[in-house]
C-alpha cells in the first residue's frame, strides 16, 4: 500500500489524503453491500505502515432476542470473548477482510479503480478549466485526419482539431507543439480539452511572451486581425509617451517578431499604432497604402477610401488580403475608389508647404485624410475647422496660402 500510494501522489497528482478517503470509502461500499449498512464500522487506514484496520460495534443481546448478527451479538458470544461483557453493553471486534472472500476483494479493487479514475478525471478538468487563453506545450501522440492528438506533461490528453490548424502546420510523432487552451468541455465526466493555433488569443499570448512591455502593461493589444498563416494585423497602445509601441513589438532588427513569424509559420505580421481617430485609423490599418481621402458613414459602420490610382492595389494586397484585414482590424467596411479628381501633375504634397504652414497643422490636416493641397481645397471651411480642430483665421489663413500656389500656376 505504501508503494501504491507513493506511485499515485507521483504519476496521478492525486495526494495521500484524498487517497485514504477514498480507499475509505471503497471499503465502506463492500461492507455496505455485504450487510446492508457500514453505520456500526471504524475503519483506520495507516499509509505511514501500509496497513488498514476493521473494527465492527455491536450491541449485547440476550441469547433468544438477536435479530441482525451485523449489529448485534448473542450475550453468549460476547462473553467468549471477554467474561465481563452484560446485556446492553457495547462491543468492539476487529474484522479480517480477507475472510470476506474473494467477491469482497474484486468488488473493492473495482470500486478503488473506479473513484480513482472519476477523481483524475476531476483533476484535469479543473486544471484545464483555469488555464482557459493560457498557452500550453504538448507532445504529439497521433496524427490523424481531422484532428491532433497531443500529450502534456502529464500525459494528459488535448485535442487540436484540423480547424485550429495552421495551413502551413506539419507536425509529425513525438515533435513539441505550442497552442493556446480555447474550450474545456466535461460530457459524463469525460474531459475534452480543445486546443487551437489559428486563436487571436494565440498571437496576443506570443506577444506577451516576446515582448516584455506588454507583458508588464505597459503597451496593450487593443486588435488582432488574422488570416492564418497568411498575414495579420495587430493594432498596438502604449500608455507611457516614452515608449514606441510599434518599435518595441517588432525589436531590434525585427528580432522580437521574427520569433513570432517562425511560430506562426512565416505568418507576416503588421503592427500599427491604435487611435480612437477612425479616420488616421483606417488609414494606418492599410499600410502601406497612402490614402488621398477618407469618408465615413458611421452608422453604416463603413468608410469610402480614395486613393491616387497607383496606390489602389497597394491597399488592396495579393488576394484582397490588405483591404480584408483592414476591415477586420477596424471593424467598418472599405470600400477603395481611384480619386481621379487628383492631377497628379498639377497637385502637390502638404508637406511641400511646410515652409509657410506649421507642421503640426499639417499633421493635423493628414489625421483628416487630407495629403494633398486639392484635398484640404476640396473641403468645406468649417468642416475643417471642426474635424481638424483648428481656428478660423488659421483655417482661412491655410486656405489663402495653398489657393495662392494654383493662382500663381
Amino acid at each position: 500500500m505504501i508503494d501504491t500510494f507513493a506511485e499515485f501522489k507521483e504519476n496521478k497528482n492525486i495526494d495521500r489524503t484524498t487517497l485514504i478517503s477514498i480507499l475509505e470509502e471503497a471499503f465502506r461500499n463492500v461492507i455496505m453491500k455485504m450487510f446492508g449498512s457500514d453505520e456500526n464500522y471504524d475503519i483506520i487506514i495507516n499509509p505511514d505502515k501500509g496497513d488498514f484496520e476493521i473494527w465492527r460495534n455491536r450491541t449485547v443481546v440476550p441469547d433468544n432476542k438477536l435479530t441482525d448478527s451485523n449489529i448485534e451479538i448473542t450475550l453468549t458470544e460476547a462473553q467468549k470473548i471477554d467474561s465481563d461483557y452484560e446485556v446492553g453493553e457495547e462491543i468492539t471486534d476487529e474484522v479480517n477482510f480477507a475472510g470476506f472472500g474473494r467477491r469482497a476483494v474484486l468488488n473493492l479493487r473495482q470500486a478503488l479503480a473506479s473513484k480513482i479514475l472519476e477523481l483524475q478525471k476531476d483533476s484535469i478538468y479543473t486544471k484545464y478549466k483555469d488555464r482557459v487563453g493560457q498557452i500550453v506545450s504538448a507532445e504529439v501522440y497521433q496524427v490523424w485526419k481531422k484532428e491532433i492528438l497531443l500529450l502534456d506533461e502529464d500525459d494528459n490528453e488535448l485535442i487540436l482539431p484540423k480547424s485550429e490548424q495552421i495551413p502551413g502546420d506539419f507536425f509529425r510523432k513525438n515533435e513539441n507543439c505550442r497552442t493556446v487552451v480555447v474550450k474545456v468541455e466535461n460530457q459524463n465526466n469525460n474531459p475534452r480539452i480543445v486546443v487551437s493555433r489559428t486563436s487571436n488569443l494565440f498571437m496576443q499570448r506570443l506577444f506577451e511572451l516576446e515582448v516584455p512591455e506588454i507583458h508588464d502593461g505597459l503597451i496593450t493589444i487593443k486588435r488582432i486581425a488574422r488570416i492564418p498563416g497568411e498575414r495579420a494585423k495587430v493594432a498596438v497602445e502604449s500608455y507611457d509617451d516614452r515608449i514606441d509601441p510599434v518599435g518595441a513589438c517588432v525589436g531590434m532588427k525585427g528580432a522580437r517578431i521574427h520569433g513570432i513569424v517562425r511560430e506562426l509559420c512565416n505568418e507576416n505580421i503588421d503592427v500599427v499604432n491604435y487611435t480612437s481617430n477612425i479616420t488616421l485609423f483606417i488609414q494606418r490599418a492599410l499600410s502601406p497604402a497612402k490614402t488621398s481621402k477618407i469618408k465615413i458613414h458611421e452608422a453604416e459602420k463603413r468608410a469610402d477610401v480614395y486613393l491616387r490610382p497607383e496606390e489602389v492595389s497597394l491597399a488592396i494586397g495579393k488576394n484582397g488580403l490588405n483591404i480584408k484585414l483592414a476591415s477586420m482590424l477596424t471593424e467598418y467596411v472599405i470600400d477603395v475608389f481611384r480619386d481621379v479628381d487628383i492631377d497628379e501633375v498639377e497637385d502637390i504634397y502638404l508637406e511641400e508647404f511646410a515652409d509657410e504652414i506649421e507642421m503640426w497643422i499639417i499633421d493635423a490636416l493628414k489625421n483628416m485624410g487630407c495629403y494633398t493641397a486639392k484635398n484640404v481645397l476640396a473641403m468645406d471651411r468649417n468642416e475643417v475647422i471642426e474635424k481638424a480642430d483648428l481656428e478660423e483665421n488659421t483655417v482661412d489663413e491655410i486656405f489663402r496660402i495653398l489657393s495662392a500656389e494654383f493662382e500663381e500656376e
